[in-house]
């Protein structure tokens, strides 16, 4: 498993952001050329793969505002933008991916059926608003939310409308933690990483439970089909 420290360098945890290595040190490197600009470049980055550790920019990018090199409206404001395009990209990629084919791929996987995908898509239909804003403050789950907003076609400037909405709040709370922290950004960063961490292994135990359900369901199934005979 990737994880955020080997992503961000071996001096993830120094308060100095000169020193950073990795994606961290990249997402400097971009803030000193450009400014708030590379902020939104390395937001939108993470969330077209969400390994990438945003609990280390977004603190990062208020600690940089902080100093003074841009201003924490212009954090706020190209961070949020870079989460808004990233969400963009993967939900078009979700439109051209489309519902047929899908369908087509669901059908070969194991321990799944059609109906699973079906009771998914009802579940989208009646809470996908929700889904999305909620989701862009969910680790991980902000990315994977806007692929099946585009699968089912969900008014595209509604999309941006909740994903803005909703990125702009949790981008808010760590660049703002960011902030106040100042040079003790780095601070913030364990707080975000148990988060993502928890919700890693909520999914996992949820993902677990629904493979043991369906193979109990599927011997169940055989063992009937044999009691009955032919």
């Amino acid at each position: 498993m990737i994880t955020t420290g080997a992503l961000a360098g071996p001096t993830l945890m120094s308060a100095d952001p000169d020193d950073l290595t990795g994606f961290a040190g990249w997402a400097v490197e971009l803030m000193e050329k450009i400014g708030p600009i590379g902020a939104g470049i390395a937001i939108a980055a993470e969330n077209l793969f969400p390994p990438l550790p945003s609990e280390v920019i977004l603190p990062l990018a208020g600690f940089t505002a902080n100093r003074g090199d841009f201003t924490l409206a212009e954090a706020l404001i190209w961070t949020t933008a870079g989460s808004v395009i990233g969400a963009a990209v993967l939900y078009w990629l979700g439109v051209a991916f489309g519902r047929q084919r899908m369908y087509r791929v669901w059908e070969h996987v194991p321990l799944v059926k059609t109906e699973d995908l079906e009771r998914t898509e009802a579940w989208f239909e009646r809470h996908g608003r929700k889904a999305v804003f909620f989701g862009r403050m969910v680790p991980i789950f902000r990315s994977l939310i806007s692929v099946p907003a585009g699968i089912e076609r969900m008014p595209f400037l509604l999309f941006l409308l909740l994903t803005l909405a909703g990125s702009l709040v949790w981008n808010s709370i760590w660049v703002l933690a960011g902030y106040f922290a100042g040079s003790q950004w780095d601070r913030v960063e364990p707080y975000m990483g148990a988060v993502q961490t928890t919700v890693v292994v909520v999914v996992a135990l949820a993902v677990a439970s629904f493979v043991v359900f369906r193979v109990r369901q599927n011997r169940r199934v055989r063992r009937d089909a044999s009691t009955l005979g032919p």
